[in-house]
């Protein structure tokens, strides 16, 4: 079985099972600290201020996995490397558990408390909206820098590309990108743009596939998907269509099993049965993505 696979494998799964090592394990202080030394060392107009001044903070760091990858790649039949992937991508995941965040906010008993539970879902410094076709955006959002943008790039590059991206996420929207000038934070988020782009298309596929095709492509139509657009509106479009009309049929499916009235369902699911489904196309998508990866591993498309 393909390196490749096996370390998405275990990495989501000891995420999911051991959450307390990976809230211990998952800490980017010396990124903070990294970023702060540097901006005391380059002065104003410098490239480090720059548009694409990121590359500065992002190249070394990833030029020392990619060091350790390549010596690691040989020894012991590539144990050593199949252990630093599995550790690499398990450090870039989440770095928060989606699943936790979005059942403190399902169950959240007050608006205050909805509230800050929501905000685990917005970008630092982000103010949190409460209705559902937001949550439900957010909740993919995060899905897709969490873990399908990990993923994607993890595929691609391998240890180099799960901590690239999630550097880069850092920096574009964590707490690191209070270190950053304008400039500078400007280019971090056009380059998480550019990133996140090609992820975003392909979870779109793949809720496609999960869930009502010809609502998907239509949303994803309408929000101008087909375009180059680095916004990435249409993904939030596509979730807000899906999650819609997977309620409209659970209610049909409801009115035809009891012959109460198709609202009762948001009664017997919850006060945002939103989450529940959004949650559920997530975990969906996830798994045609690590189907198609095992297809590409049989066909020996993947190393």
């Amino acid at each position: 079985m393909s390196v490749t696979l096996i370390a998405a494998v275990v990495a989501l799964v000891l995420g999911h099972l051991a959450q307390s090592l990976a809230a211990g394990v998952r800490h980017f202080g010396w990124y903070d600290d990294w970023l702060r030394w540097i901006d005391s060392r380059f002065p104003e107009g410098s490239f480090w201020r720059s548009r694409w001044g990121i590359v500065v903070a992002v190249v070394p760091p990833l030029l020392a996995v990619s060091l350790f990858q390549l010596a690691l790649a040989e020894p012991l039949m590539g144990l050593g490397g199949l252990v630093f992937a599995v550790f690499i991508l398990f450090y870039a995941w989440g770095p928060r558990d989606l699943d936790l965040d979005v059942e403190a906010l399902a169950s959240a008993p007050d608006a205050g408390t909805r509230r800050e539970a929501a905000a685990r879902l917005w970008p630092d410094g982000a103010t949190p909206a409460l209705d559902g076709g937001s949550l439900v955006e957010a909740v993919f959002r995060s899905a897709l820098r969490r873990w399908f943008g990990v993923l994607f790039w993890f595929l691609l590059l391998g240890p180099v590309g799960a901590l690239g991206y999630r550097l880069v996420a850092l920096a574009a929207e964590g707490e690191a990108s209070r270190r950053l000038s304008g400039e500078t934070l400007a280019g971090a988020r056009t380059l998480l743009a550019l990133l996140d782009w090609p992820v975003a298309q392909l979870l779109t596929l793949a809720m496609a596939l999960v869930g009502n095709f010809d609502t998907v492509l239509g949303a994803w139509r309408e929000a101008g998907g087909a375009r180059f657009n680095l916004d990435n509106r249409f993904l939030g479009a596509v979730a807000r269509a899906s999650v819609k009309c997977e309620l409209a049929e659970e209610a049909a499916d409801y009115v035809n099993e009891s012959g109460l009235p198709g609202q009762s369902v948001a009664v017997v699911a919850g006060e945002v049965p939103e989450l529940r489904d959004a949650m559920s196309l997530v975990w969906r998508s996830l798994l045609v993505w690590l189907a198609v990866l095992a297809l590409f591993v049989i066909a020996g498309f993947v190393a």
